[in-house]
């Protein structure tokens, strides 16, 4: 399983359900007691878990300490514990709602996860999954959509698993024996516009200096992409940071990023 830092869990899941969380209510969250979210990282679906329900328990859990660490230092009045997905460290029936987000796409076996979700709820599994393919942006440096797009091309050739589950997860929850309930999209929608923050300004930096682009490196080349085309994509890349970091000295860059989310809810057989 790929794992993921605190700093790329804010950058992508920066204000994720601020606008709207109406793909939430299959969960029907105020109907439930016990919740788990599975997965959690550094907590943020789980505020949003609690602030949903009507009182109920949410427990976070996921495999990396070091994330739930920062979890617990956002909130300490959600428990977190460590465990595995495919082992969770709870006995059969010890939740009534079991969650995730963006987990599914990153295992090898989405529908083992499921099971092990299933084992433990007594009523609901729920998974909000992205379709990384499908994923939209609109830049003010023209050169920005042309190279995401080649570079999200030979990332989802690359990489191992399926980034793209989210609107076709209904196949790993109907192999887990789940009985899908519903299935409902959520676009999460990011901007940066002046004046700009300094998260903005940072991933400008990573785009100029090729930083971004070196973190994927190693999936790109494991598909049909070669060293050099690496390296032609990786120097157009920088120069196109250094004309966003340009548009951003005249408060003149502007970038929308669609991201589409889909909420797929499963019920106990």
């Amino acid at each position: 399983m790929r794992e993921f830092s605190e700093d790329y869990l804010r950058r992508t899941r920066e204000g994720m359900w601020d606008d709207s969380r109406i793909a939430l209510e299959p969960l029907t969250l105020e109907a439930h007691d016990r919740i788990l979210d599975v997965g959690c990282g550094t907590g943020e679906l789980s505020r949003v878990l609690r602030e949903e329900s009507d009182g109920a328990t949410v427990i976070g859990c996921d495999a990396d300490s070091e994330l739930l660490e920062v979890a617990t230092g956002h909130d300490e009045s959600i428990p977190v514990v460590a465990g595995d997905a495919l082992r969770l460290p709870f006995p059969d029936d010890t939740f009534d709602l079991v969650v995730c987000q963006a987990l599914l796409i990153n295992l090898p076996d989405p529908a083992a996860a499921l099971e092990e979700f299933a084992r433990v709820s007594t009523d609901l599994v729920a998974a909000v999954e992205p379709d990384n393919a499908a994923v939209e942006i609109d830049s003010s440096v023209d050169a920005e959509n042309r190279l995401e797009r080649r570079a999200r091309t030979a990332y989802l050739d690359g990489v191992p698993t399926d980034v793209a589950l989210g609107a076709d997860a209904r196949a790993a929850f109907e192999d887990a024996g789940l009985e899908v309930c519903e299935t409902r999209r959520y676009d999460h929608v990011r901007t940066t516009e002046p004046p700009y923050s300094e998260g903005a300004l940072a991933a400008a930096r990573r785009k100029a200096t090729g930083a971004g682009l070196a973190d994927d490196r190693e999936t790109m080349l494991s598909g049909a992409m070669t060293e050099a085309e690496y390296d032609d994509l990786r120097s157009t890349w920088r120069e196109m940071g250094r004309d966003v970091i340009d548009q951003m000295g005249a408060r003149a860059y502007r970038r929308e990023e669609s991201v589409p989310f889909f909420v797929t809810v499963g019920r106990i057989s």
